[in-house]
């Protein structure tokens, strides 16, 4: 969308569930790309549904026109018997993005969450938050990632994530304060920074100098409200429909866009709602989403959905 001073993309998550998997399941990665180029969006990540063959990937998106910008990348850099393997791995994934032309990584720490850490049981219920060892050996894990990435021209950018180890404002000032800032940068996240209990805005500009990505999503107040009172985990909230895209929650993203604008945010910015795509159509809310970020840059707009 060229109104926009920074590059806006669509993740096909908001076709496609990664963690709650019936969400729009029978969707073709076909119908995803033909409604991202219909929306007149040029980037995208990578998804459960995109072809797995490289060329037939590069092919897709080059007739639609549309850069993957990135793929999430889970790590588990707490516990320092995973290190080398996962930094293998993680050279692999970048050595894939790179072809792609990517220039960030999307990564995670799955170490203590009770969905994503292959060491638990599916029966818990918490996340197992990090001793002093963890975070320690977290750091040293992201700092050596960060400098794989480099060697393959891409950044690492740490994605602060609901139902992981470093979701809370304070965990999220820990892990920027434990790594290099040479090497780890952060993706922004304002649905997950929201979720996680910190004001969006105030991470921002706590984190600005940091952050080399950005995922503009919403939140249903009322349904987190419900979720916390039922002491929902994170996927249930998922289901819930906690999230949505920006304009239709709780969220006021004028002030964001205000920062992101007014600070130089040249980077990608990918449009986010997490829902299901059956109660709330991908593509309508998207063009309504992306309506009212566009009124955003107006003095006279701001009008919610």
């Amino acid at each position: 969308m060229s109104t926009f001073p920074f590059k806006i993309g669509i993740h096909p998550i908001n076709w496609v569930g990664e963690d709650v998997k019936e969400h729009g399941d029978q969707t073709t990665y076909e119908q995803i790309l033909d409604e991202i180029q219909e929306l007149g969006l040029a980037g995208t990540e990578m998804g459960r549904k995109y072809p797995a063959d490289r060329a037939v990937l590069k092919q897709e998106l080059s007739e639609r026109g549309i850069q993957l910008v990135s793929q999430w990348k889970s790590v588990l850099f707490s516990d320092p018997s995973y290190r080398e393997t996962e930094l293998q791995a993680y050279r692999e994934h970048a050595a894939f993005l790179q072809d792609m032309g990517s220039k960030v990584i999307s990564t995670c720490e799955i170490g203590g969450s009770q969905h994503f850490d292959p060491r638990r049981s599916p029966n818990e219920k918490e996340v197992q938050r990090l001793d002093e060892a963890g975070w320690r050996s977290l750091a040293e894990g992201l700092n050596e990632a960060g400098a794989i990435a480099q060697e393959y021209g891409l950044k690492l950018t740490y994605h602060h994530h609901g139902g992981t180890v470093v979701e809370q404002p304070e965990e999220i000032d820990r892990l920027m304060e434990m790594t290099d800032p040479s090497l780890v940068y952060l993706l922004f996240d304002t649905g997950h920074a929201y979720y996680g209990g910190a004001d969006p805005l105030q991470v921002l500009r706590r984190h600005f100098d940091r952050i080399a990505y950005v995922h503009l999503k919403d939140i249903r107040q009322e349904v987190l409200d419900q979720s916390r009172a039922e002491k929902a985990d994170f996927i249930t909230c998922i289901r819930n429909g906690v999230f949505t895209v920006p304009g239709d929650g709780c969220l006021d993203f004028g002030p964001i866009f205000d920062e992101l604008v007014g600070r130089g945010y040249g980077g990608w910015a990918m449009l986010e709602g997490e829902q299901d795509p059956a109660v709330h159509p991908a593509y309508e809310y998207a063009k309504k989403s992306l309506e009212y970020m566009e009124s955003l840059l107006s003095p006279t707009g701001r009008q919610p959905l």
